[in-house]
């Protein structure tokens, strides 16, 4: 499964895939039970491939971040989403130092932390967008010609 495959639905906790579009919404999967549900129409859906972090540069995509993180983690869980403030910030620090102190909030934090997890948890080692797996491609198909 692509990063640009997972969905976070704002009001509702956790990560789902799209299943299929309903007449009233799209239905979805959660990826920590696996049990569906409808979204509807009005639902503020984003895919984990769209959304990046503020730096003091350029934002960084979140792929990017939940790479950092798994090479950090060695592929395990990371920090507990309900450590307190000042661990989550100095963990980020080390993480991603050059993340936007005054832009990233500690609930950016939480929220990453727990996405990461659940998507750990369900299996998933490599994070990348939809658009690096195309570049991939077809600069492998530029080079066999």
């Amino acid at each position: 499964m692509k990063l640009k495959d997972v969905l976070a639905i704002s009001g509702q906790g956790g990560l789902f895939k799209f299943v299929a579009q309903s007449r009233n919404g799209i239905i979805v999967e959660s990826l920590a039970d696996g049990t569906r549900t409808c979204a509807p129409a009005t639902a503020r859906v984003s895919s984990l491939g769209e959304i990046a972090i503020f730096t003091d540069g350029e934002d960084m995509p979140l792929a990017e971040v939940f790479q950092k993180i798994y090479e950090k983690c060695e592929g395990k869980q990371t920090i507990d989403p309900k450590s307190p403030a000042e661990a989550l910030k100095k963990y980020f620090a080390e993480v991603l130092p050059e993340y936007d102190r005054s832009r990233v909030h500690v609930s950016d934090m939480k929220k990453m932390a727990t996405w990461y997890n659940l998507l750990v948890a369900s299996g998933m080692t490599e994070f990348k967008t939809g658009n690096e797996e195309s570049q991939e491609e077809s600069g492998e198909n530029g080079q066999q010609s």
